[in-house]
C-alpha cells in the first residue's frame, strides 16, 4: 500500500546528521487522506517505544515526509528505519523550533489517529 502512494522527494538538513540530506517516501498526508484518517492528534510510535502525539495540522501545514530512503540508501532498523517522519525544516523558520524537533520520529512503525 505504501508503495502505491505518491512518491516525493525532500530535500533538507536534520538536528542528528550532517549537511543536506535527500530523503524519499510520500507525504504524511497523502498516507492519512488514503486510509480515511479522521482526528486531531496523529501518536507516532518508534521501535524503542518513543511516542509523541503530533497535530494533524502540520501534516496539512507543511509537506512532511515519510522517509523510506535517505541519500539514495534504505532506511533500515538499525538506524532511523523503516520508516522516518521528516519535516522541510530548512523551507520554514518556525521548524526549526525544537517543538518540531520532537516530531522527528525515526524507526516509526505505528500511526494512531484520535
Amino acid at each position: 500500500m505504501l508503495a502505491a502512494l505518491p512518491a516525493t522527494v525532500l530535500e533538507t538538513t536534520t538536528v542528528v546528521t550532517d549537511g543536506v540530506k535527500r530523503f524519499d517516501g510520500f507525504l504524511m498526508r497523502d498516507l492519512l487522506d488514503h486510509v480515511g484518517a479522521v482526528g486531531e492528534t496523529v501518536t507516532a510510535t518508534a521501535l524503542n517505544d518513543y511516542v509523541i502525539d503530533i497535530p494533524m495540522e502540520d501534516f496539512e501545514r507543511f509537506d512532511v515526509l515519510v522517509a523510506t530512503h535517505m541519500d539514495g540508501q534504505r532506511l533500515l532498523p538499525s538506524d532511523k528505519g523503516p520508516l522516518w517522519i521528516v519535516y522541510p525544516r530548512d523551507d520554514h523558520a518556525e521548524l526549526q523550533d525544537i517543538r518540531y524537533d520532537y516530531r522527528w520520529v525515526w524507526q516509526l512503525i505505528e500511526l494512531d489517529v484520535k
